[in-house]
């Protein structure tokens, strides 16, 4: 039994320490594993991160694009308006009214025939605010702050004023 013993002893030793070696080069090898797995987790997250960042970039590059073809598209757009007064006989009166029309254009081609309001009009009463009630594109598209062009100059006292449809939907 004591010859068993010196036999089997040092082979259960070598048994041992070589599980232990073994042991030891696992979790030695491992560590660097370790290091490497994290670096690549965070080289993943940072380039998560730029591919967000470049998408997001590239969305609102689209927006502002789409956003300033539509300002181009709607700074072609004008209105021009004319207005005059027509004297309306009424068996032994007359009437005098206010004729507004307006018409959409793009460039120089017409959107619309004109369109056309009348509104009798009193003595003692603004024509400009009157005829701001009447548009039908937009009532504060002749105030003075816009750039408005005012063309006068036809045989009947008409005045036509120009002005840009981009405040049409301001």
């Amino acid at each position: 039994m004591t010859a068993v013993l010196w036999v089997l002893l040092p082979i259960l030793i070598s048994l041992g320490s070589a599980l232990l070696a073994v042991w030891i080069w696992q979790r030695r090898l491992e560590l660097p594993l370790a290091r490497e797995r994290q670096a690549l987790t965070e080289a993943r997250t940072t380039i998560e991160a730029q591919k967000e960042t470049y998408e997001e970039m590239d969305r609102l590059r689209a927006e502002a694009v789409q956003r300033q073809s539509l300002d181009d598209f709607l700074a072609d757009l004008r209105t021009e308006q004319r207005r005059f007064f027509r004297d309306q006989k009424v068996l032994f009166t007359t009437r005098k009214c206010l004729v507004v029309q307006e018409r959409l254009y793009f460039r120089n081609i017409p959107l619309c025939n004109w369109v056309e309001h009348e509104v009798p009009v009193e003595e003692g009463v603004n024509v400009e605010d009157v005829a701001k009630t009447l548009s039908v594109f937009n009532p504060e598209l002749l105030s003075p702050k816009s750039p408005e062009r005012v063309k006068n100059g036809s045989s009947n006292g008409a005045s036509v004023v120009e002005a840009p449809a981009a405040k049409l939907i301001k």
